[in-house]
């Protein structure tokens, strides 16, 4: 069974950094993408950013500049490097990847269980 979770999270000041993790672990045979989203509650889920498999990365507008997505293949972990924190990326964030469990299975989509981030004024 796959699993994915999220920690780092917290309260931190309106400025501050804070950096995301999110590891896999399980019956893995291999991981293509890997994304961080956030939720707002009451907001649809946000994709803020994704990572292949080369290291090729892209970021939502709102964040690009602040936010560094980054992978460590051999951990099977990926990571949210988030600075210059501002009250409005309150929200909790989730890790997802694209994972196949087996060679002979295909890839789906699995999920972290989220981690909450809180930035005060």
């Amino acid at each position: 069974q796959v699993q994915l979770v999220e920690s780092g999270g917290g309260l931190v000041q309106a400025g501050g950094s804070l950096r995301l993790s999110c590891a896999a672990s399980g019956s893995i045979f291999s991981i293509n993408a890997m994304r961080w989203y956030r939720q707002i509650p009451g907001n649809q889920r946000e994709l803020v950013a994704l990572i292949a498999t080369s290291g090729l990365t892209n970021y939502a507008d709102s964040v690009k500049g602040r936010f560094t997505i980054s992978r460590d293949n051999a951990k099977k972990t990926v990571y949210l490097q988030i600075t210059s924190l501002k009250p409005e990326d309150t929200a909790v964030y989730y890790c997802s990847a694209d994972i196949r469990p087996a060679a002979w299975i295909g890839a789906s989509e699995y999920w972290g269980q989220g981690t909450q981030v809180t930035v005060s004024s």
